[in-house]
């Protein structure tokens, strides 16, 4: 006699996974000989799983990655030099907690950018926010906003992120202004978030691809120097699978 109205009460604050926790058990006959602090603690676990399902949805919106791509599948029988101990380690999220970074290095077709992205939903599933860009569509939209005078608020959004990924580095060499968008990122972030970095380009490169030794200096030196590193080898995945499942 009581579910109806119950029910929209629980609607009518909020609560909906609690509604559908209540609903789920009212229908089952077995759940009478539940205690009423065994029925609170069911229905208080749907709404927290709901809740938490629709903040990893809102990350996962905002955070624009590429491959829906998830950590539980990877394939680690690819032979890429993948080690499998470091992955799952750093699927644990806990070098963004720490604020430390991640350079993925390797040939084209490897699934550097597909890894990026498992790494990047395992983060929204953690609850921290993510944002990721292709290197050029980044370096472009910089150059739009600094024209239009959107340029310190789009500063602003990368700096905030937990993560920031930064997808398909190289092998061009920046331009100076580049090269300076890129100080004002890594500097921004230096300490208060975490940036993956995928590239065709070892690491040893990336001093040539700045080009400017005063900014490679500086870039450098707040990116690589607490950073951990997968450096990828062999032949495209593409070559024996779709684009989309270059795990």
């Amino acid at each position: 006699m009581l579910a109806h109205p119950t029910l929209e009460l629980l609607h009518g604050l909020g609560l909906h996974g609690m509604a559908q926790g209540y609903k789920t058990l009212d229908g089952n006959p077995e759940a009478q000989a539940l205690t009423h602090a065994e029925w609170l603690g069911i229905i208080l676990e749907h709404e927290k799983t709901l809740r938490e399902q629709k903040r990893f949805e809102t990350r996962a919106r905002a955070a624009h990655l590429r491959h829906p791509a998830s950590v539980e599948d990877v394939d680690y029988r690819a032979h890429r030099g993948l080690d499998r101990a470091l992955f799952l380690k750093l699927s644990g999220c806990d070098w963004i907690r720490s604020r430390r970074n991640l350079v993925i290095t390797g040939p084209c077709g490897v699934g550097k950018s597909w890894l990026a992205c498992a790494l990047g939903q395992k983060a929204c599933r953690e609850d921290l926010s993510v944002l990721y860009y292709r290197v050029p569509r980044l370096f472009a939209a910089l150059g739009l906003a600094r024209g239009d005078g959107r340029y310190a608020k789009l500063l602003k959004q990368l700096a905030r992120a937990r993560l920031l990924i930064l997808d398909d580095w190289g092998p061009e060499p920046l331009s100076a202004e580049q090269a300076r968008d890129l100080l004002e990122i890594v500097e921004d972030r230096y300490d208060a978030g975490s940036v993956l970095i995928t590239s065709q380009v070892p690491v040893d490169r990336w001093y040539e691809m700045i080009a400017i030794p005063t900014l490679a200096d500086a870039v450098l030196d707040r990116l690589i120097h607490n950073a951990y590193r997968i450096a990828l080898s062999g032949d495209s995945l593409r070559k024996h699978r779709p684009a989309d499942q270059l795990a």
